[in-house]
């Protein structure tokens, strides 16, 4: 009988190899207890936060803790069924409103989480006989996307804009088209140049999709993303995004100024065959949402953060994703897998945790350290950061 694990034997070589050495495993670390959005306990030990995504530090917020268990008493823990059936609670009405008021569109769909987001409303608007053209970095629920569609998929070079024009180019004359791309991609953390980017879309009449997860809540004017930023949100056809990062709870969303949007809740398979969020998660979303619109002083805070943690690491000898910082995510490039584990733990020694990100999740088979950022984040906070990789970087010889 064949052994349907042996194509990971690969994997699995290299886990036990790395693991031999006598690291710690970094992808099955432990968070006892969470103190705040910068602070855990880890191994018995407070540790600052540097890799939760937790942009604009919303998991604590008072108003927002509130808002979930007073929906949870009220509607209790679950909803036992699909939004097309008996899941469509106020609360997803509320949260719905909430996004359409937050990016002042016309249609706002919720997703339980981002990846369905993404795998609903790209399987479902290209199908077989369409086009897809997209960045080759994209996330893989983009690409299970596609492939869910059954498109024809056609990427290009990373953020190349003259590859991308090609690409298009050489679509056959009244097929459909759609253009994905990202407004902050999560490895590097670079930004998209979307506003040349959706101009050639446009030009070759193509329908355009950005996935904002990285850059809702913290990116442009009113936390609309990159978008709104390079001054093209209302060029762009969708907007996907999760309640993951900035928002600071679970589930996914698509924003949309399409006419014809809201038959996507009858057809999009992953919106109508799985369960609806829980009312609490609902009302935990709606209630961030809201006081993001009022998050210009938490996003001129993260930004200095940004800055102060990008100026500093690039002082210090660190090889980093981007040459200057242009989101809340700030990569480290390591030279390889085993001396990034060690250096992932060395820093984990010293309080603090970051992301450890391998192929094939990485570009062009790079070993990272992922830092993402929070609002909540102080000063002093950041400058124990440097310190810390500082320290580690000598004792691993990274830098």
């Amino acid at each position: 009988m064949a052994d349907l694990f042996s194509k990971f034997d690969g994997l699995i070589a290299q886990r036990e190899g790395l693991l031999a050495t006598g690291v710690t495993d970094p992808f099955s670390l432990v968070m006892e207890r969470v103190l705040s959005p910068t602070v855990a306990v880890c191994n018995g030990h407070e540790t600052i936060l540097l890799g939760t995504y937790n942009y604009m530090g919303m998991t604590f917020d008072p108003d927002v803790i509130e808002a979930g268990k007073q929906a949870l008493e009220d509607f209790g823990s679950g909803t036992t069924g699909s939004r097309v059936l008996n899941g469509t609670y106020a609360g997803h009405r509320a949260v719905e409103t909430a996004l359409k008021d937050f990016y002042a569109m016309d249609h706002a769909m919720v997703f339980s989480t981002g990846y369905q987001a993404n795998l609903g409303i790209i399987s479902t608007v290209a199908g077989k006989g369409d086009y897809i053209v997209l960045d080759i970095d994209s996330h893989a629920s983009i690409w299970d996307g596609c492939k869910l569609g059954d498109a024809e998929v056609v990427p290009f070079k990373h953020n190349d804009i003259s590859a991308m024009d090609k690409r298009l180019g050489r679509i056959p004359e009244g097929a459909g088209k759609l253009v994905i791309l990202e407004g902050v991609y999560s490895m590097l953390g670079d930004i998209a140049p979307l506003k040349e980017m959706v101009a050639v879309a446009k030009g070759h009449g193509a329908m355009v999709l950005v996935d904002e997860a990285h850059s809702m809540g913290f990116i442009g004017p009113n936390g609309r993303g990159v978008a709104e930023e390079q001054g093209v949100l209302d060029q762009v056809d969708f907007v996907i995004g999760t309640f993951s990062k900035s928002v600071g709870t679970v589930g996914g969303f698509c924003v949309s100024n399409h006419p014809k949007f809201e038959i996507l809740r009858l057809v999009c398979r992953p919106y109508v065959f799985t369960a609806s969020l829980p009312p609490s998660v609902v009302a935990t979303a709606a209630t961030s949402i809201r006081k993001l619109m009022d998050g210009n002083n938490k996003r001129a805070h993260l930004w200095e953060n940004s800055r102060t943690l990008h100026g500093a690491l690039k002082g210090l000898g660190f090889q980093l994703g981007t040459d200057h910082p242009q989101s809340a995510i700030i990569s480290v490039i390591m030279p390889d897998l085993e001396r990034g584990a060690a250096m992932w733990e060395a820093l984990l020694h010293e309080g603090l945790y970051v992301n450890l990100a391998r192929p094939p999740a990485t570009p062009a088979g790079m070993t990272l350290l992922r830092c993402s950022l929070c609002a909540e984040h102080t000063a002093e906070q950041v400058q124990t950061i440097i310190g810390m990789f500082d320290r580690a970087g000598r004792a691993i010889g990274i830098i």
